[in-house]
């Protein structure tokens, strides 16, 4: 083993050059990560960077309490390494991923196939997981599903009505955007950032314009950083309720399914109201942000916000009244903390397993170091702590917006950005609504992007949702999937 620490130590929204991220030997990197992990550290980003023929890992590692993150690289090789899955599962997906991406073997990997490409040709076509036994029976849902929903396939092994194991196959939604990136960014790029997951835009948006301005050793004004900030919550806000309606909607309550159905639109519609657009496209770049707040638009923007809040207030004292709503969620898809740590949770699914885990406050970016949401948590890991969490976001993060909205720092919001560094990586992370947006970044010797990975949350978290479907009945499987809420396309990339 060398002298030489296999890691280095930076803070979110900042770069350093390539060259000072150390590198060791592919089997060194392994166990390095595995001792990182297992001092508690958590797998923000794992990904293979291509050189000629041969392959790197890199490895991002947040330190939450620390709010630090560890960052290394492997020597370049070209066939085998040995997998950190068999003794750390939040890798489990990563190493696929690269084996799917680089073709390098991940030796001792409990379950090696594709996560979104059969090598190349199309969605994943894989080998599912039998149980067997003479009552055993299989059960398959999707690719295609009722309703306007993105398509994914579940493969369900089932004694009687029973879940014994539940397997998920994605990438039917794999659009290229990673490979897109390289040599960008381009005039498309910020527009193809706004849709990796569509009702996360500005997340995406605030993650990708991050990690531009520290290659480019530049920092938004103030005036954007709080904009951002209000966007972001705004958009916590919408798809929070959405759920909420959504999960009433599974258990048949009505009064909150249709009242939420409409006041995530006026939540919506506060975003049109900030930038023109409901889903704030538009609104956030690198170097700051398209427009500005002025007072007419916010003083509308306070008063409708204050109305819609009220309104959520009671459509959820409705839903927690109610004893057949409770009958339902409570105990239904449980997770512990301990399964949620280990498979590398994020987001509300992981709080609502008792972990304190949140970007806002661990690696707080932008006017998140100035203005914290306290986080929401609740320790039951089931379907009502999952609500439930959504539910104390909800009132957080609109507290946070009444404070925000009465007054603003001065300035402009448009920022300039210098040129990215050459040979420099980048690593942004944004708490989205579902949990950790992860973007890493890493330019060539002419300052254009050699590589860009995107850590959507939905890529952590579908294995809880697996894992929470374990000993349940099948018929849980649509409010269990809700309370989740999880990304096909944020996945698929």
């Amino acid at each position: 083993m060398s002298d030489r620490t296999p890691f280095a130590l930076l803070t979110n929204g900042t770069a350093l050059p390539w060259a000072d991220v150390p590198e060791s030997p592919v089997i060194e990197f392994v166990r390095a990560v595995g001792s990182e992990l297992d001092r508690g550290g958590r797998l923000s980003s794992l990904f293979g960077v291509a050189e000629g023929d041969a392959v790197r890992l890199v490895a991002v590692i947040a330190f939450d309490a620390d709010s630090v993150l560890s960052v290394g690289r492997s020597e370049p090789f070209s066939a085998r390494y040995p997998a950190l899955s068999a003794r750390h599962p939040q890798a489990h997906l990563f190493e696929r991923e690269v084996w799917e991406q680089h073709g390098v073997v991940p030796e001792g990997h409990p379950w090696l196939k594709p996560v979104r490409l059969d090598h190349g040709s199309g969605p994943a076509v894989m080998d599912f997981f039998r149980v067997d036994g003479r009552e055993i029976h299989e059960v398959a849902v999707g690719p295609v599903h009722a309703g306007i929903i993105e398509p994914g396939h579940f493969r369900f092994q089932c004694a009687g009505e029973e879940v014994v194991h539940l397997e998920i196959a994605l990438g039917y939604q794999h659009r290229g955007i990673e490979e897109a990136m390289a040599g960008g960014p381009g005039r498309a790029t910020v527009y193809q950032m706004e849709t990796v997951a569509g009702d996360s835009t500005i997340a995406h948006a605030t993650a990708y314009a991050v990690a531009l301005e520290a290659l480019g050793g530049t920092e938004a004004p103030l005036r954007a950083q709080w904009l951002r900030a209000i966007a972001l919550e705004l958009e916590r806000l919408a798809n929070h309720t959405g759920d909420l309606g959504a999960l009433a909607g599974d258990v048949a309550f009505l009064p909150t399914s249709s009242a939420c159905g409409k006041i995530r639109g006026d939540f919506l519609n506060l975003t049109a109201i900030l930038c023109g657009n409901r889903f704030g496209r538009g609104l956030v770049r690198p170097g700051g942000c398209a427009m500005d707040l002025e007072p007419e638009r916010l003083g509308r923007l306070r008063e409708r916000l204050g109305v819609a809040l009220a309104d959520v207030d009671q459509a959820a004292a409705w839903l927690w009244d109610a004893a057949s709503v409770r009958a339902r969620f409570e105990g239904t898809g449980r997770l512990d903390g301990r399964q949620a740590a280990e498979i590398g949770l994020v987001g509300p699914p992981a709080r609502a397993c008792g972990l304190v885990r949140d970007g806002r406050f661990d690696h707080p970016i932008g006017w998140h170091r100035f203005a914290q949401v306290p986080v929401s948590v609740w320790p039951d890991g089931d379907v009502f702590a999952r609500a439930r969490v959504r539910w104390l976001e909800t009132q957080r993060s609109g507290e946070f917006l009444r404070e925000q909205l009465e007054a603003g720092p001065e300035g402009d919001a448009r920022g300039g950005l210098a040129a990215a560094a050459a040979d420099t990586l980048a690593v942004a992370l944004v708490e989205g609504w579902r949990g950790e947006v992860c973007h890493v970044a890493l330019t060539d010797g002419a300052g254009r992007l050699r590589r860009y990975k995107i850590t959507d949350p939905s890529f952590h978290n579908w294995t809880g949702l697996a894992l929470a479907l374990r000993g349940q009945a099948i018929s849980d499987f649509p409010l269990c999937n809700k309370s989740f809420n999880l990304s096909y396309c944020g996945f698929d990339l």
